[in-house]
């Protein structure tokens, strides 16, 4: 199983909020570096347009990554393909593959956050049909050099070559998916590798989503192998996991309480984060041995999961804690997984 972390480029956490965004760019390229000499497989960048967030260009913070690691694979977590030109994206995410040399992924999404709808003039009534459209053409352009295409949102495409071209015969696709069915069913059939955000509950409840996906995928002819399955979860790594929880849960309850009053949820309480953090809620917050334990036991509720990242940086820690979470990550977490 791969182990990686995924940032919002967060410019909201620690010291009262008091970060500049220069400095919380500096420190996320500085979290980058040391993951990949720590050993973690993928970083990704998320893509938000909001005041509280760094992360709008993402390819351009995954460029600058590139420049400053090795190994590490890098990815957007995930990349708004509705509200953006098919075009244009594979050009961003081609060229990044050229600088890292062959280490680009994209994970491609409809978004939660929708603020990227209204702010590039798209139409929220026509949410699925943009990605559905979109996803068509990017995948087209991905597999074909010479495009030929037409839809609806934007103008046709008659047999011209997109430029440059990825470095990766076959640059990674992922379809980042929430809890939409379709969603699911959409990834197996076009045998896309599959990422699943879950950020509330109980992870084994999408154990019957995953199987539609892998069901579709079986059915249009895709290997078992070629089906790959990633979750995305928040969580965090301390040096014990009381430590953890300590660190984590005061930021965690105050960002999830703002977002609850935004989005028609319930306050955060204690006693709500407790069921999160047991052996079956999602969140991933303890020491170690204890994360490792989590995960291991999550990807065996869904069938086999081939990658697992964190969501750690928008909860309210210092850059010193994350620093130390990534090496905790490197030299523990990552040997208990691979012992399995």
């Amino acid at each position: 199983m791969e182990i990686g972390i995924d940032s919002f480029a967060s410019a909201m956490y620690g010291d009262n909020n008091t970060l500049s965004s220069v400095d919380a760019m500096e420190q996320l390229l500085q979290r980058i570096e040391l993951a990949d000499q720590a050993g973690l497989d993928v970083f990704g960048i998320g893509e938000h347009h909001k005041k509280e967030f760094l992360d709008s260009a993402t390819v351009v913070i995954l460029s600058a990554a590139a420049a400053r690691t090795k190994n590490i694979r890098l990815s957007s977590a995930v990349s708004v393909l509705s509200a953006a030109d098919p075009v244009r994206v594979y050009q961003s995410f081609a060229t990044l593959d050229l600088i890292s040399k062959g280490r680009a992924e994209i994970v491609a999404g409809r978004g939660s956050s929708i603020e990227a709808y209204p702010l590039f003039g798209f139409d929220l009534n026509d949410y699925d049909a943009l990605f559905k459209e979109k996803l068509d053409l990017f995948l087209q352009i991905r597999d074909n050099e010479f495009v030929t295409w037409s839809g609806k949102f934007r103008p046709a495409i008659n047999n011209l070559p997109v430029y440059p071209r990825a470095l990766q015969e076959k640059l990674p696709v992922w379809l980042g998916v929430g809890g939409t069915p379709e969603s699911f069913i959409r990834a197996g059939s076009l045998g896309l590798p599959l990422m699943v955000a879950v950020i509330g509950g109980q992870t084994h409840r999408f154990r019957p989503l995953i199987d539609l996906y892998r069901e579709a995928g079986k059915a249009a002819g895709y290997k078992p192998e070629e089906l790959k399955v990633g979750l995305h979860s928040p969580g965090y790594v301390g040096n014990t996991t009381e430590k953890a929880i300590e660190e984590y849960y005061p930021g965690y309850a105050e960002l999830w309480t703002k977002l609850g009053y935004e989005r028609g949820w319930p306050p955060v309480t204690k006693g709500k984060f407790d069921g999160l953090i047991d052996d079956l809620g999602v969140l991933i917050v303890g020491g170690p041995e204890r994360a490792a334990e989590k995960i291991l036991r999550h990807s065996e509720a869904l069938g086999g999961v081939d990658r697992f990242t964190f969501q750690m940086d928008n909860a309210g820690l210092t850059h010193t804690q994350l620093m130390n979470a990534i090496e905790l990550i490197g030299t523990k977490l990552i040997p208990l997984i691979q012992k399995g």
